[in-house]
């Protein structure tokens, strides 16, 4: 992928593009953006792939629900992680899978974000007091002292930090995706991370999901599941995808732009068409510049350049064309 940008020129001035900020979601003038386009906040999706309804080692909170759709690569790895987490701890209940994006993006009820299918929301997993593992059943919010209430019923029941840090190392080492960030309150990071210390993971390990963990500021604490967000790739960066957060070190290295000396700058703007003349409105329609139409033609027969614009406007009005 590294070599990207060197095979494509185009691909040279969509990254400028989006670099600048200029495109950032679909336009008629950019047909090609395809995929997850757009930031997470402000953007729509193609080609989305729906989560089931249920499967090994995993069930919708909303089964019923339509905005379960999301990137292909994303969706890929939550069926594969629930259900290798399923056969390694056979009789477990399953991950509760909340909203993904709808089916081409754009806003969903009770989210800022979730627009170009690279969010999820996983509700946290829960134990009795006596320790006996639960399915969740519900967004339940957890302390720093890892109790959750259910509010339904008044049930107190403990936040399974030993599952959900095996959740959470399958997702941040899954080789398909690069996580972006795992919206989680402070209290969860803390009692996460404190557990991986503890049973001795590696440091480099602990350090990644720690650094995607973060307690957003906009938003609510997340204490009751976390909000799971990829990273665009390579090539979804230049199908369109666009922000969200950081570009970790860890993520596939972007391609560099190819420098471009006098001559070969020459040869591509040699190889562009010429921009066709500038119309100039006349008393008896349009005419094309440098055809015969001068200013002082313009200014001979009574129209302004300020009348001159003011004709450009109606010929491009369709109010003006009956259309």
């Amino acid at each position: 992928m590294s070599t990207l940008l060197e095979r494509s020129t185009p691909a040279l001035a969509v990254l400028s593009l989006l670099a600048s900020g200029c495109l950032s979601t679909p336009s008629p003038l950019a047909p090609s953006f395809h995929g997850t386009i757009g930031a997470p906040n402000h953007g729509v999706q193609t080609d989305a792939v729906e989560l089931p309804a249920s499967g090994p080692g995993f069930v919708r909170f909303r089964p019923q629900g339509t905005h379960h759709f999301g990137r292909p690569r994303l969706v890929g790895v939550l069926t594969r992680v629930a259900r290798e987490l399923a056969e390694s701890d056979p009789g477990a209940p399953p991950l509760v899978i909340g909203d993904l994006s709808a089916k081409y993006g754009g806003k969903i009820d009770g989210h800022q974000s979730h627009r170009t299918g690279r969010d999820v929301d996983i509700i946290f997993q829960y134990l009795t007091p006596s320790g006996a593992r639960v399915i969740a059943p519900g967004f339940i919010r957890v302390g720093a002292d890892g109790l959750a209430r259910n509010p339904d019923d008044g049930r107190v029941l403990r936040f399974d930090v030993e599952h959900e840090w095996r959740l959470v190392k399958a997702l941040v080492t899954a080789p398909e995706i690069g996580v972006q960030f795992m919206f989680a309150s402070r209290n969860v990071e803390a009692l996460l991370i404190d557990y991986a210390l503890a049973r001795g993971e590696p440091l480099d390990l602990v350090l990644h999901a720690q650094s995607v963990m973060w307690q957003p500021g906009d938003s609510m604490a997340h204490d009751d599941h976390i909000h799971l967000r990829i990273a665009c790739s390579v090539d979804e960066i230049l199908a369109g995808c666009t922000g969200g957060g950081p570009y970790w070190d860890w993520l596939p290295p972007l391609p560099s732009p190819v420098p471009l000396d006098d001559g070969k700058l020459a040869l591509l703007i040699a190889e562009d068409p010429p921009l066709s003349p500038l119309p100039f409105a006349t008393e008896n329609g349009v005419a094309a510049a440098g055809l015969g139409v001068t200013p002082a033609a313009l200014l001979s027969s009574g129209q302004s350049s300020a009348g001159a614009k003011s004709g450009l406007d109606k010929q491009r009005d369709p109010a003006h064309d009956g259309e």
